[in-house]
């Protein structure tokens, strides 16, 4: 397992560079402390819009990759969908933005070498190299199964390719790699590597899939979640999702503070959206006539 994550911190972040990554941005910032702190699978939240914004709540991102020794930079990788990701996009370099973290808990590690294989969706990819050169570092087999809608919407396939033993790539038009979904590849590359253990992150459907698929070969699935989070510190409950206790029992745990990483087959993915009536704590309905 990983150690303990540390407390976050609150810092302005200088802007090193802002580039363009096929469909995706990608912003490095120097932001010590953070980078020295990270864990893979954590999260920055980031104010946007500047000092007179009417944009209240931060925007949440992965972590691609840190760098501690360089003053400590962080670099995350985003998709442009609405105003504070446009705003983001537009920064230049000694732009100062403030950033809080690492946020959330990390991916569990591994206590020996196993073979991993690693599943990411568009930019979201992006959180699994960090864990990937972790990974590696503990003697780990490293199998990236990539993809995206199209060949622009895949992220990491060159640097997937230079840190892992094997690297599938499928996108939804057929225009990089395979057609299909990245679950589509999921059992072929777990069968054919012998996988014990699966890493992955993107979108809801995706890791619904890659976590069944998993189950049926018996193997554990950490899963990095998506749900929108518009504090990232667990105050405005936005990203609640159901999650399987230990005991069997339903809370909903919060993206931000008890994710964003969670075993797969704890999340009751068919309930996303929803406080299922069995869960801890749940309101209860009231009766016809009850309250007379």
């Amino acid at each position: 397992m990983t150690d303990s994550p540390v407390a976050p911190v609150q810092v302005p972040g200088t802007v090193l560079t802002v580039r363009r990554t096929g469909a995706y941005h990608t912003i490095t910032l120097v932001a010590p402390g953070v980078a020295e702190r990270f864990r893979p699978g954590q999260f920055v939240a980031l104010a946007v819009g500047g000092d007179e914004s009417s944009m209240l709540t931060r925007r949440c991102f992965f972590v691609h990759e840190v760098k501690p020794e360089y003053g400590g930079t962080v670099e995350i990788v985003f998709a442009v969908r609405g105003a504070g990701t446009r705003w983001l996009a537009a920064l230049r370099p000694r732009d100062i933005l403030d950033v809080v973290g690492p946020l959330g808990r990390p991916f569990p590690l591994p206590r020996h070498p196993v073979r991993c294989v690693l599943v990411g969706e568009g930019h979201s990819g992006a959180a699994l190299f960090p864990l990937a050169a972790v990974l590696r570092q503990r003697d780990c087999a490293l199998h990236f199964v990539l993809g995206g809608t199209d060949s622009e919407h895949v992220y990491g396939t060159r640097a997937a390719r230079r840190i892992a033993d094997s690297t599938s790539v499928v996108t939804e038009d057929g225009s990089l790699g395979q057609r299909g979904r990245p679950e589509d590849l999921v059992a072929a590359v777990v069968e054919e590597v012998g996988a014990e253990v699966v890493y992955a992150c993107g979108p809801t459907e995706t890791l619904r899939a890659v976590t069944r698929t998993a189950a049926q070969y018996d193997l554990p699935a950490q899963v990095a979640v998506e749900e929108p989070m518009s504090c990232g510190t667990g105050v405005c409950m936005a990203c609640a999702l159901p999650v399987i206790d230990d005991e069997g029992v339903t809370h909903m745990a919060r993206s931000c503070v008890e994710g964003p990483v969670f075993r797969g087959e704890r999340v009751r993915w068919d309930d996303l959206g929803t406080i299922p009536f069995d869960a801890y704590g749940a309101p209860r309905s009231v009766l016809p006539g009850s309250l007379s």
